[in-house]
């Protein structure tokens, strides 16, 4: 059987490439991008190398990247722009395989076992694969490369990005030499919390991870322990499937507010927009779920507040008022009064609704009917085309929610 040889293609500064690819007058200049400053939004989403070499960092806030970078050149989000550009990178990385998997909006795996017949060994295809998408996109692409997508994926974000060509191959020949040392924080899946925990354990770099005892992780997480312990030791049995995204587990929608809310009238308006949104999205995709979660975020970065919480319901839905109902009722036990600036709702526990366990005392039928009318004048006339009144409110969002993509300007 051949060796499996797995890459992940990830794009430097995605975002800022396309805009420097787009605006040539900007190739040697610092550039940011960033959400809507005026509107304190002002995240950095991404920033090209030259900008990182000012210590400008992606997810942190705009004037402190300013700050370190007066020079840089801010532009606004352009996402529907950046999506077309990644449907076409996906297109280029199908001339090479047929199994090639989106992860992001930016990195994708490929499956090139059996295209080594075709365009040569891993590192030739790596060089080819970038070539292509600067040739045609302007963008370059890093490559990591390994016999499953845990290394892959540990090869280019550890090893490929930080390599003048890009490329880099990790494999269980040189795992202990790259990978084991890399300090604990450095492995796929390790946040903060994870990262003080397995530090007062002793365990400070991923070899000392990929050598504990197992039994001992096991008996500690469970079985998110020994996944801990297989990615550390490289050990990784998902294939690369073009059907990644088929099945849904939940289906949810986040927003970060324009201001600090802080009144209930206002936040419930939030709430419902919220609740059609993924009610709508849950229709479009032939699921009903079973249990809302709801996840709050105060407006103080200082003093982190807020929580997530989730309810079971009774029977499953795609409706949006149960959904509402649902997140109210979540908010209101939870809510600790402080002014609120992101919330977050998911409808998971999915089902198709093809089958499901009918509410004899709900009016089911009605509101199928009522939901049917909508999402007909959604789809031929627009998002805003018929709305609720509420959101005609100083608290909605609606109008401004419908010329963004994923929370960000098209």
């Amino acid at each position: 059987m051949k060796k499996k040889v797995i890459f992940l293609v990830d794009m430097q500064s995605f975002y800022a490439s396309i805009e420097k690819a787009a605006h040539p007058e900007l190739a040697h200049q610092p550039v940011i991008i960033s959400g809507d400053p005026e509107r304190r939004s002002g995240v950095v989403l991404a920033a090209c190398p030259l900008a990182k070499k000012y210590g400008v960092q992606n997810a942190s806030r705009l004037w402190e990247a300013q700050k370190q970078c007066p020079q840089a050149v801010v532009l606004r989000p352009r996402m529907q722009l950046y999506v077309d550009f990644s449907v076409q990178i996906t297109n280029i990385l199908n001339q090479f395989t047929d199994l090639v998997e989106v992860y992001s909006i930016d990195e994708q795996f490929l499956d090139v076992t059996a295209s080594q017949r075709l365009f040569g060994d891993p590192l030739t295809i790596a060089k080819k694969i970038q070539s292509t998408i600067m040739n045609d996109m302007g963008i370059r692409a890093r490559v990591g490369i390994g016999p499953n997508k845990i290394l892959a994926k540990m090869a280019c974000d550890q090893f490929a990005k930080k390599n003048e060509n890009g490329i880099f191959q990790l494999d269980f020949d040189n795992i202990e030499g790259n990978m084991w040392k890399l300090p604990i924080e450095k492995l796929f899946g390790v946040g903060s919390k994870m990262e003080h925990h397995l530090k007062r354990m002793g365990i400070r770099t991923i070899g000392h991870l990929a050598n504990f005892p197992l039994h001992i992780l096991k008996k500690r997480w469970g079985i998110n322990g020994e996944v801990l312990w297989q990615t550390a030791n490289g050990i990784d049995y998902s294939p690369v499937t073009v059907k990644t995204h088929d099945q849904r587990k939940a289906i949810g929608h986040h927003m970060t507010l324009p201001r600090d809310y802080d009144r209930l009238q206002d936040i419930k308006v939030v709430l419902l927009e919220l609740s059609e949104e993924v009610a709508r999205r849950a229709r479009f995709k032939n699921y009903m779920g079973s249990t809302v979660s709801l996840g709050v975020r105060g407006a103080s970065f200082e003093t982190p507040t807020g929580f997530h919480r989730q309810l079971k319901l009774t029977s499953p839905t795609h409706f949006d008022i149960d959904i509402f109902h649902a997140a109210c009722q979540l908010f209101q036990k939870y809510w600790d009064g402080l002014p609120v600036r992101s919330i977050g709702i998911t409808l998971s526990q999915l089902q198709t609704v093809h089958h499901y366990q009918l509410n004899l005392f709900d009016s089911e039928l009605k509101k199928e009917k009522i939901n049917q009318a909508l999402d007909f004048i959604y789809i031929k006339y627009g998002p805003t085309a018929l709305i609720r009144a509420s959101s005609l409110s100083e608290a909605g969002q609606a109008f401004d929610r419908a010329g963004k993509i994923g929370g960000h300007y098209k």
